[in-house]
């Protein structure tokens, strides 16, 4: 699928989970890079080691596999591994709303090897979720200070609630290339382009085992629903998906010509279904 020579196309993968989400990850992406010509790859990180987290050799394995940014989102504190990792990779972001003294940076500018840049920006949503500074205001001050030749910006809405990561991309319209929400691991069928040209899609669904409760294994989650007792939550195994949206964008305005839901099984087997009745079928 090869693309307009002046267009940068960059692929945002879904919260990767455990060790089959980095597996799938470690074997598709080195082939959808050269098959889908793309400039860039960023990914959603933050349960890939056991479900909760990221160690600093799992970051390497991803950044090998061709991963060129990793975020954290909520779980950027459950592992002490995590601040290793924020403290030694620039690479690697956590919530900018979270308080500056925390370990990380929330936003960073990094360029393809064409020499595109590309500014991205990760927030929390504060809806059922922790208690941190105003998302929109926070994504406002970032783009006031992104130099003029930033044309590309993209914004990651990691939170809960669909009408939270709508408001913010109304909010953003005409001002990101796209508005991509994370956190609640299903990829959602709602990529568009809003009226002022930015891209949206509710979540970017989740790169991991989908055999199970959102990556988790389904009999202690089953647990604890019909008990209400602890049970831990063990990553489930079978029926990896990769999944995120592909942007294409004109390098020189920072617009986007198109956004496109990304979903690759690792068997035909676990494939799913997206066909989606649009209206009437046509007589003609």
């Amino acid at each position: 699928m090869p693309g307009d020579v002046h267009e940068t196309r960059i692929l945002l993968i879904g919260d990767i989970v455990g060790k089959p989400g980095r597996r799938i990850v470690q074997e598709m992406l080195p082939g959808l890079r050269e098959s889908l010509n793309l400039d860039m790859v960023i990914a959603n990180a933050e349960n890939s080691a056991a479900g909760s987290g990221i160690t600093p050799k799992i970051f390497a394995d991803l950044r090998a596999a061709g991963v060129d940014l990793m975020t954290l989102g909520d779980h950027a504190w459950k592992r002490k591994d995590n601040l290793e990792v924020l403290d030694k990779e620039p690479l690697c972001l956590r919530p900018h709303n979270y308080p500056e003294e925390a370990k990380g940076a929330g936003w960073s500018v990094v360029e393809t090897a064409g020499g595109v840049k590309v500014a991205y920006i990760i927030v929390l949503g504060r809806v059922f979720m922790d208690s941190v500074a105003c998302p929109l205001r926070t994504v406002d001050k970032v783009l006031e200070q992104l130099p003029e030749d930033v044309k590309i910006r993209i914004i990651e809405f990691h939170a809960e609630a669909t009408s939270e990561k709508q408001a913010a991309a109304w909010h953003l319209d005409g001002r990101a290339t796209a508005v991509v929400g994370t956190h609640t691991h299903v990829l959602t069928a709602d990529a568009r382009i809003l009226t002022e040209g930015t891209g949206y899609i509710s979540d970017l669904g989740m790169t991991g085992p989908y055999d199970g409760v959102i990556g988790r294994d389904s009999k202690p989650v089953l647990h604890k629903f019909l008990t209400s007792m602890h049970a831990p939550f063990t990553v489930a195994e079978n029926n990896a998906h990769l999944c995120g949206v592909l942007l294409s964008v004109d390098p020189d305005t920072g617009r986007l010509s198109s956004i496109r839901a990304v979903d690759i099984a690792e068997s035909e087997d676990g494939r799913f279904s997206h066909e989606v009745i649009q209206g009437p079928e046509s007589s003609n």
